[in-house]
C-alpha cells in the first residue's frame, strides 16, 4: 500500500484557469481580480442560509487572520485573553504578538472544546485577580468539531466579552445550521494545504460589516493612509493574499461542498468498522444540532495500555511502518514549555486525550480500500 497521508490537498482540474488569467493579465502581486472573486465565493459560503451578511477578507495565512482579529477587538499590551488549551499555537501565538498575555481554559470531554462552565470560573477568577475582565475570547473548532457556541457566546455576552473564533479546522462545520466562524465577532478560516480546501498557503478573516472589513484590510496592506505618498500612522502588515494563491481559492471553491462531504463519509465508514471495538471510540457529534466537517476523524483509546508515555507511539510506529500516517492529539496550550508561565484553568480533559488520542488519515485520496487496510492494521496491532 503506497503512503496514507491525513489530509492532502486535492484540485478540482479548475484552478489552473484561475491562476492563469492572472498570469495572463499580469496579475500576480496581492490583491487582484481572483482576491475579489475569492471573497465574494467565501462570503457566499458564510451566509449561505440568508440570514447573515457577514462579510470576508481573504489574508496569508489563518494565523495573520487571528492576528488581526485582535487588533480589531482593540487587544494591545497589558490585556488577557482568553483561550482554548486543546489547540494549535498558532490560536495563542498571536496574543503574544499583540503584548498581551494569553489565559489557558480546557477543554469539555464532548466536543474536545472549550468548556464554558470553566470559561465563565476563568473569567470570574481574572476580573478577581486582575481587576479587570478579558478582552477576548478564542474558542476552537478542533479537528473541525463545532463547540457548545451558544453556551460560549451566552457567557461572552453576559461579561460583554467579544468572541474570535477559530474555525481553522471548521471549514464547512455547522451548528444549528449556522456556519461555524460566524456567531462571534470575527471569524477565522485556514487555508493551508492540509485544510478543506487550499489556497497553498493562507487564510482569512470573517468580519460583521464592510467598515470593519475595510478597516482590517487597511491593517492587512501596512495600514497605508490616503495620501497620494506613503504615510503611516498606525502600524501595519502584510497579510493580504496573493492574487495566484486567490486563483487556488477560487478552483477549490466549486468543490468545498464535495470536499466535505467526503471527509463526512470517510468518518462513516471508521464509525462503521471500528466502532463497536471495545476500549476504542471514535469521536463523533455529541448532539444532533452539530454537523462537523470531519476534517480529521480522531479516536481515542478508553484502556491505560495506549497512552502517550507508554504504548501510544509505539502503536504510531507500527502504523508508520505500514506506511499508514497517524497523529497524536494536539499537545495543550498549558503544557507547552513556552506557556509554562501562562494563567491556566484546567479539567483534565485535553491532558487526557492527548494522552490516548490520535488522528486518522481523513482526506480526500482516503477510499474505502484505504479504509479497510488502516482499520485492519489499527485491529491488529490494538
Amino acid at each position: 500500500m503506497d503512503r496514507i497521508y491525513l489530509c492532502l490537498a486535492h484540485m478540482s482540474g479548475n484552478e489552473q484557469r484561475y491562476i492563469q488569467e492572472a498570469f495572463d493579465t499580469n496579475w500576480v502581486v496581492p490583491l487582484g481580480p481572483n482576491v475579489d472573486a475569492f471573497e465574494r465565493n467565501l462570503e457566499t459560503f458564510v451566509n449561505e442560509n440568508g440570514s447573515l451578511d457577514k462579510k470576508v477578507v481573504a489574508l496569508s495565512a489563518g494565523t495573520a487572520a487571528i492576528h488581526l482579529g485582535l487588533i480589531m477587538l482593540g487587544v494591545g499590551k497589558g490585556d488577557e485573553v482568553i483561550c482554548q488549551s486543546f489547540t494549535f499555537a498558532a490560536s495563542a501565538n498571536p496574543i503574544i504578538y499583540q503584548g498581551a498575555t494569553p489565559v489557558f481554559v480546557d477543554s469539555e470531554p464532548d466536543t474536545y472544546n472549550m468548556d464554558p462552565q470553566l470559561l465563565e470560573e476563568a473569567i470570574k477568577d481574572r476580573i478577581k485577580k486582575t481587576g479587570k475582565k478579558p478582552k477576548a475570547i478564542i474558542p476552537v473548532y478542533l479537528y473541525g468539531m463545532p463547540a457548545k457556541i451558544d453556551e460560549i457566546m451566552e457567557v461572552a455576552r453576559h461579561y460583554e466579552i467579544p468572541v474570535l473564533e477559530d474555525a481553522a479546522e471548521g471549514f464547512g462545520s455547522r451548528y444549528n445550521g449556522q456556519t461555524c466562524g460566524t456567531f462571534g465577532d470575527f471569524g477565522v478560516m485556514s487555508f493551508n494545504g492540509n485544510k478543506m480546501i487550499t489556497t497553498s498557503g493562507g487564510g482569512a478573516l470573517i468580519c460583521p460589516t464592510e467598515e470593519a472589513k475595510k478597516r482590517v484590510m487597511f491593517y492587512a496592506t501596512q495600514a497605508r493612509e490616503p495620501f497620494p505618498y506613503y504615510q503611516h500612522e498606525k502600524i501595519g502588515y502584510n497579510y493580504r493574499m496573493s492574487n495566484i494563491c486567490a486563483g487556488i481559492g477560487r478552483g477549490q471553491m466549486t468543490v468545498a461542498d464535495e470536499h466535505v462531504k467526503h471527509h463526512q463519509w470517510v468518518h462513516e465508514q471508521y464509525v462503521r468498522q471500528l466502532g463497536d471495538i471495545e476500549g476504542l471510540v471514535v469521536h463523533s457529534a455529541p448532539e444532533a444540532k452539530m454537523d462537523p466537517n470531519y476534517w480529521l476523524t480522531t479516536v481515542r483509546f478508553e484502556d491505560a495500555k495506549h497512552t502517550i508515555n507508554d504504548e501510544l507511539l509505539p502503536f504510531v510506529d507500527k502504523l508508520n511502518a505500514a506506511n499508514i500516517e497517524t497523529r497524536p492529539l494536539w499537545k495543550p496550550m498549558h503544557l507547552q514549555p513556552v506557556y509554562k508561565d501562562a494563567p491556566a484553568y484546567t479539567n483534565g480533559v485535553s491532558e487526557r486525550l492527548f494522552s490516548c488520542g490520535l488522528c486518522l488519515p481523513s482526506g480526500p485520496y482516503v477510499g474505502e480500500r484505504e479504509i479497510d487496510y488502516i482499520t485492519r492494521n489499527i485491529v491488529e496491532n490494538l
